[in-house]
Parts: C-alpha cells; sequence; structure tokens
C-alpha cells in the first residue's frame, strides 16, 4: 500500500518532510547549499573555484568544515536533479530564515556567481529565480548587490 505524503512540517529551525514511512530532516545550512549550488549550475556547470568559494562561504558563515560543506552541497546537487518537487521544497524552507539571512544568502549567491571570473548572465538569473523562491523583496536583494560592489570595488 502506498502511503500518502504527510505535509512538510517546521521544528525549531528544521523543516521535516515525512514520505513513505522516512522523515527527512531540512536546514537552514541545506537550504543555502541547494540555492548556491542553484546558482552555480546556472551556466550549465560548477566550477572547482565556484566548488571552492561554496566550500569557503560555508566555512565562513557556519563555521564548517569543508567535508561537512562538501556533504551539504553533494546532497543539494542530488537532489536538484533528482528532486522534480525541489523548488517547493526551498520554498517550504524559506520560512526558516529572516530578512537579514535572506539578503547574506543573496551575498553568498552573487559570490559564487562571480567565481570563476566569468560575467554570466544565466547564473545572474539564477540568483533573481532563487531570491524570488525564498521570497526575497527587491529591495532586500538590491542591498545584497550593494554589499558585493562595495565589498569588490577597488579604488
Amino acid at each position: 500500500m502506498i502511503e500518502e505524503p504527510k505535509r512538510p512540517r517546521i521544528a525549531g529551525d528544521e523543516l521535516i518532510v515525512e514520505t513513505q514511512g522516512t522523515a527527512e530532516v531540512y536546514d537552514a545550512k541545506y537550504l543555502v547549499a541547494a540555492l548556491l549550488v542553484f546558482v552555480a549550475k546556472g551556466d550549465g556547470q560548477i566550477s572547482g573555484s565556484e566548488t571552492a568559494e561554496m566550500l569557503r562561504l560555508f566555512n565562513d558563515h557556519f563555521g564548517l568544515q569543508s567535508a561537512e560543506s562538501l556533504g551539504l552541497i553533494t546532497n543539494a546537487m542530488e537532489d536538484i536533479t533528482g528532486n522534480p518537487d525541489f523548488e517547493n521544497l526551498i520554498r517550504e524552507l524559506s520560512v526558516l530564515v529572516n530578512v537579514p539571512e535572506k539578503e547574506e544568502i543573496a551575498l553568498m549567491m552573487l559570490k559564487v556567481a562571480a567565481a570563476d571570473g566569468r560575467k554570466n548572465a544565466e547564473e545572474l538569473e539564477k540568483v533573481r529565480l532563487a531570491a524570488e523562491l525564498i521570497s526575497t523583496s527587491a529591495e532586500t536583494l538590491h542591498r545584497a548587490y550593494d554589499r558585493y560592489f562595495s565589498e569588490t570595488m577597488t579604488d
């Protein structure tokens, strides 16, 4: 007998999705990994410099070591390609982050998009789409762009 999936629920800072007798638990770190991978794959592939930037961002933001960060990134890559409901999962997870965190995530996405040194329209479009998926306002996204440019501009 096929078991009906239950409505995802929030418990603390985790999203729990129960299907067919198992429970998948997602947290804000997974959300960030999924969004960064989504952006990095915007041009069709994830470069070594984009992967290195994601690992650096996870270390800086969450204090995670490379192995744990790589595990999150790998899980996100598998989910993007293998989960037909990926976008809805991301929308559900977005309730775990507040506006300042959304701005920080947008800044991270911009850094990943720029990591390979190319100005790629596809990746910037993915930044916009990812921000939309987590209900990031235009003002919040604009602040992230301002922060990115102030950090990267040289005199």
